[in-house]
């Protein structure tokens, strides 16, 4: 069969993704389910970070996959291809999340990860006998996950070339968190050799570990460590706070070559954190756990989220100030989203408080609902302000210049540039 695999992207066709520039990641979803297929299949690609799809193909059968927001863009491509005969399969989160929704655009949905489901999907659909909905009451073992098809991708388009997983879910449920919906609370493990096997398959460094929490598993993370800086190859990847609890841990990812950890601090808040089911990050901390990470030659790239139930109108200041006296190297900020299949979305839901159901603006800088403690434009007024600033030459001069990191510099620069497209895009075109 022929088998084209495409992830929408809404973004780019709305005129809205200019603060976006070059896409950080390969679609590493598309690349593993490549990897599952079956080898007499004939698959490729389309990543609309990076080009369009193109409505004239006519393969045996399309595999989509959408993030929130840009899943009207992917009902959109479902609707022109199954106009023109060719079955239309959606997986994914938000297809997951709300499957009903997308049947309405698609053939079949396939709830939750792939493995164990997608090669049964292909073998009914060959017999012509596909179901409407793929799913299973168990989480596919992580040694299922096969190597993925680097193969089928550009990678020089993308920011981060390369790509891989270690680990899939995570023990905690926070209320506005996908992932422990959709990839479950029991942190599940690759086999070492296996990703050992193909690391070593990538031709260049350094590596993005997309792992929600490498080191959510110490007994694992201990021995990944040792095993990966056999490797000699410099890695990226995601911890939470708790990584305090095993500052050991710390230790053996800079040996193993960690360059740099994405941390979801989320909040300056102790009473926010608990709001939303992050009591385990402890804010007296925070700036001995970036000093830990920088004394052991770790970048921190902070996560903070705004519009959380009691924010008022000088969290972001208090926020920029706290992220520079830390010295947080690279700050990613976003308004809370309720994103469908999250206790914070059933939440809201609940309290009447959703106010926008067009999903194109579920994007993390645009308020979708209605926030306590200020307006809406206020939200997303303080969200470009924290941005500017924050990625401001005298800030990112403060953040980073005792500490001159080529990795680092440039992410910040290219942050710097980014967001002044961004701001320059909604200063001339203001949403509506």
């Amino acid at each position: 069969m022929e088998i084209c695999l495409i992830a929408a992207e809404g973004a780019r066709y709305h005129g809205s993704d200019a603060r976006l520039g070059k896409p950080l990641f390969p679609p590493l979803g598309l690349m593993t389910v490549a990897g599952l297929t079956p080898e007499e299949h004939n698959v490729t690609i389309i990543d609309e970070s990076v080009e369009a799809a193109d409505l004239s193909i006519e393969p045996d059968v399309i595999g989509l996959t959408a993030m929130t927001a840009a899943a009207p863009r992917a009902y959109q491509l479902a609707d022109e291809y199954r106009a023109r005969g060719v079955p239309v399969v959606m997986g994914g989160m938000h297809a997951s999340a709300l499957p009903a929704e997308a049947l309405d655009h698609v053939d079949t949905v396939l709830v939750g990860e792939a493995e164990g489901k997608w090669r049964r999907l292909l073998d009914d659909f060959a017999a012509g006998d596909m179901r409407r909905v793929y799913r299973s009451n168990d989480f596919p073992s992580a040694a299922s996950i096969p190597p993925a098809r680097r193969d089928l991708v550009d990678i020089d388009l993308y920011t981060a070339k390369h790509v891989m997983q270690a680990t899939r879910g995570c023990p905690f449920a926070c209320s506005f968190c996908t992932v422990s919906t959709f990839f479950g609370r029991a942190l599940r493990t690759r086999p070492i050799d296996h990703v050992l096997a193909e690391a070593e398959q990538i031709d260049g460094e350094p590596i993005a570990l997309v792992d929600d929490n490498i080191m959510g598993h110490p007994e694992y993370a201990r021995e990944f460590f040792s095993a990966w800086a056999d490797t000699g190859k410099s890695f990226w990847s995601q911890a939470s706070t708790t990584m305090l609890e095993t500052p050991e841990l710390i230790a053996k990812a800079a040996d193993a070559g960690c360059k740099a950890l994405f941390v979801g601090f989320e909040s300056i808040s102790q009473i926010q954190l608990e709001r939303i089911g992050k009591r385990f990050n402890p804010i007296e901390k925070y700036e001995e756990l970036v000093k830990r990470l920088h004394d052991a030659g770790i970048a921190v790239i902070g996560s903070f989220m705004f519009g959380l139930d009691g924010d008022d109108e000088d969290v972001f200041e208090r926020t920029a100030d706290f992220a520079e006296d830390a010295e947080i190297d690279i700050g990613q900020f976003s308004i809370i989203t309720p994103l469908p299949g999250t206790r914070f979305y059933r939440e809201l839901e609940q309290e009447g408080r959703i106010t926008v159901r067009d999903w194109n603006r579920y994007n993390g800088s645009q308020v979708t609902f209605e926030p306590i403690g200020m307006s809406a434009e206020t939200l997303e007024n303080g969200l470009q302000w924290i941005y500017e600033r924050f990625y401001s030459w005298r800030s990112i001069v403060r953040r980073v210049g005792k500490r001159i990191t080529p990795l680092v510099w440039m992410a910040n620069a290219i942050y710097s540039k980014r967001v002044s497209r961004w701001l320059a895009e909604i200063r001339e075109h203001p949403a509506g």
